[in-house]
């Protein structure tokens, strides 16, 4: 940065590439696209210039994009929303991906104790907050499944490191309906039966 702090070339080139830009974009996106150049310091500048102003620079992921100041949002919501309603299978699913990834089909219905349906990981992977990651290699080489960056931009999350563990869960009152699911991953006592019920995914 020059001493009177106004702001480089590089940084001003930064900041007009991620405002043009139609999706977040990685550092080493960001490189490429001005050729070559190290772009951390530029970043780390931005994110402290907008870090009070009403649009932040944030980190979702390995991905950097604009996005309102959270206490500003309100303003800019419309009054109309769509809502996008995951079944209780789908709520189920999303978590274990989220706190298990990869898995499989198969690890996905041993944790839940009930089969999944095949509808169910194609919603999560339309909503574009799951993909397939490739196949584990075992007999049969199962697709194995993990979230998307846009699963941490939806959710506010820089990283999956960031997900609350299970108290905090329990104690916002935000467990259920996922309480099977999260039971399953702490390791339930083999006879209960809760974990056996009926798939909700029909």
């Amino acid at each position: 940065m020059a001493e009177d702090d106004t702001p480089d070339d590089l940084v001003r080139a930064v900041e007009a590439t991620l405002f043009a830009a139609e999706e977040p974009l990685s550092a080493a996106a960001l490189s490429t696209h001005l050729n070559g150049a190290e772009v951390a310091d530029a970043l780390r500048h931005l994110e402290a210039h907008y870090g009070d102003r009403g649009i932040r620079l944030v980190q979702r992921g390995q991905r950097w994009q604009f996005q309102t100041a959270p206490d500003l949002a309100h303003l800019l919501r419309r009054e109309k929303e769509q809502v996008r309603r995951l079944s209780r299978a789908a709520t189920e699913v999303l978590a274990i991906v989220a706190y298990h990834e990869p898995v499989s089909r198969a690890e996905i219905e041993s944790i839940r104790g009930v089969q999944t349906a095949k509808g169910t990981l194609d919603v999560l992977m339309e909503a574009g907050w799951v993909r397939a990651a490739g196949r584990r290699e075992v007999p049969g080489r199962p697709v194995i499944y993990a979230t998307t960056p846009d699963f941490l931009t939806h959710f506010g999350l820089k990283s999956r490191r960031e997900l609350p563990g299970i108290d905090e869960l329990r104690a916002a009152g935000l467990l259920d309906p996922v309480d099977e699911a999260f039971d399953a991953l702490t390791g339930p006592d083999d006879g209960d039966e809760a974990a056996k019920s009926a798939d909700e995914d029909e």
